[in-house]
């Protein structure tokens, strides 16, 4: 007989040798939410024929482990399963909710609206999506509104930018002059008589041949 188990795309099977367990995901937040671990006592029934097996030897005990073991197989793969998942499935369907609009199992708590009857995906949060809303907006309006204030004020555009003191190596954050030696970032020297701009290292002026030291 065929059994109705919902959860078939989101849940993943953490049994072991021990036992069943199962853990069931929300298809849009990913938050999980594992069932109790449900012992199976064919398993321990098993072990504990495997012990005596172990004890007397083979013989007649190896024949009653062997088919201890296939009996096990059996079990854990068909009807002791499927009845472990349903227990399990009855267990936590408390928390899901099932979208009639895409179809996707959430959780209940937080991503389910309620007030619709669909998940937040299909049918956003009044509050949250306004909140949202309201964000971009003060983004847009302080990016437009930064626009009008000058922010480089003293800065002179013209000079080259220089990211290390040419002096020392130092990082240099920013400035006209470098922070750990005092040195100046300027990637040119002013020549004292016609104000020409030379590179780092010259001794004479490349426009009037003046001293630069």
């Amino acid at each position: 007989m065929s059994i109705r188990i919902p959860f078939t795309g989101n849940y993943s099977d953490l049994s072991n040798n021990d036992g069943y367990q199962f853990e069931f995901r929300c298809e849009r937040c990913g938050n999980g939410f594992r069932s109790g671990f449900q012992r199976d006592m064919a398993a321990t029934g098993q072990k504990i024929v495997q012990g005596l097996g172990r004890l007397v030897g083979y013989g007649a005990m190896y024949r009653v482990t062997s088919a201890a073991d296939r009996f096990l197989d059996r079990s854990t793969n068909s009807e002791a399963k499927d009845r472990a998942l349903a227990k399990a499935v009855a267990e936590v369907s408390p928390h899901f909710r099932q979208c009639r609009g895409c179809g996707d199992w959430v959780c209940d708590d937080g991503c389910w609206n309620d007030q619709v009857g669909q998940c937040v995906r299909c049918s956003p949060n009044q509050a949250h999506e306004l909140a949202q809303l309201q964000a971009d907006a003060r983004r847009d309006q302080m990016r437009d509104g930064l626009r009008n204030v000058d922010l480089i004020g003293g800065i002179d555009l013209g000079q080259q930018s220089s990211t290390r003191c040419p002096s020392c190596g130092t990082h240099a954050a920013g400035g006209r002059f470098c922070t750990a030696c005092g040195s100046s970032l300027a990637q040119q020297v002013p020549c004292r008589g016609c104000s020409h701009g030379n590179p780092i290292g010259a001794i004479y002026c490349q426009q009037c041949g003046q001293s630069l030291t």
